[in-house]
């Protein structure tokens, strides 16, 4: 038995610490682990404070171990790869489960995908099968365990848990605004490319019923460029061809890591709608269906806060 616990840190900031101390760098660290340079940082900063010393000496753009850094990277290294290869065992000989999960299009593009991965590294016994589709029947069916759809969160046979609102808001690459007029007013979007989605979802938020909701004359915009999904709008601001409406969440990883930015500031729309994950009445879910659910939720709670959310 280990009896003096107390003495050991955090797994997570361990793991950190490694990454961190073998690609150099805290930027490289959270794209490796999938979180932000920022949350590196901070784990890094506790375990610090845990041992009471510096690890790292910070530069620039890179950091170096200090000799204290080196003393427990020598001594974790070779813990972490025992760790890594128990894990892989018991992974191999667990039977994989599958979870069917049906989401919208830019869900599953937006929100789930940059989280997919964390997910099967913790539950590796765990698949789940993604359908992505902008057809709510499809992501209903009946072979379904679950569902993440927009609404207000009636779905007659369902029951609907909302994993977080809609805040709408302009939004374009930084390179797009180069060389172009600022946007400090509505008025002044009649100068910039607009991004358009065209699609058969007649209640989703587009251009004119944006500016309709902020009290702009609609009729005075046009957008200049249109694509069938919201992905494919959201690339296209990314790649610098114009404004798009950014759904607050579904963008948020584009916004933290630089890739879009909010030209008009706090402008926003917020609805009535919003995301629910949707699971079946009357039926009991499985362990695997309740994991994956139950991590849906955790996502949902660790999310930054829009207006009145």
């Amino acid at each position: 038995m280990l009896r003096n616990r107390a003495v050991l840190p955090r797994l997570d900031y361990l793991l950190a610490f490694e990454v961190a101390a073998e690609l150099e760098s805290f930027a490289a660290a959270g794209k490796e682990l999938n979180v932000s340079e920022t949350a590196i940082s901070r784990k890094i900063r506790l375990l610090e404070q845990h041992y009471q010393c510096a690890l790292f000496v910070r530069g620039h753009r890179s950091v170096r171990l200090t000799d204290m850094g080196r003393k427990l990277l020598s001594g974790i290294a070779p813990a972490l790869k025992t760790l890594v290869r128990v894990s892989e065992d018991m992974c191999a000989q667990l039977e994989k489960s599958t979870v069917k999960l049906g989401a919208t299009n830019s869900v599953s593009s937006l929100w789930l995908m940059p989280r997919l991965r964390a997910f099967h590294e913790a539950n590796c016994n765990i698949t789940i099968a993604l359908t992505s589709s902008d057809v709510d029947a499809e992501c209903l069916a009946e072979d379904m365990d679950l569902a993440i759809l927009r609404g207000e969160g009636d779905w007659p046979g369902f029951e609907a848990t909302r994993l977080f609102g809609e805040t709408v808001f302009p939004v374009c690459a930084p390179g797009y605004l180069q060389g172009r007029a600022g946007i400090d007013s509505v008025d002044a979007l009649r100068r910039h490319d607009l991004i358009e989605v065209s699609n058969n979802h007649a209640e989703w938020l587009n251009w004119r019923t944006w500016l309709d909701r902020i009290g702009a004359d609609p009729d005075k915009v046009r957008p200049s460029a249109s694509v069938n999904t919201y992905p494919l709008a959201i690339q296209a601001a990314r790649d610098g061809l114009g404004i798009a409406l950014g759904w607050g969440h579904l963008v948020d990883h584009h916004l933290q890591s630089g890739d879009l930015i909010r030209p008009m500031g706090a402008e926003h729309v917020r609805t009535r709608s919003g995301y629910y994950l949707l699971r079946r009445q009357g039926v009991e879910p499985r362990n695997e269906s309740a994991i994956v659910a139950h991590w849906l939720l955790q996502e949902s709670a660790a999310r930054q806060r829009y207006a009145a959310e």
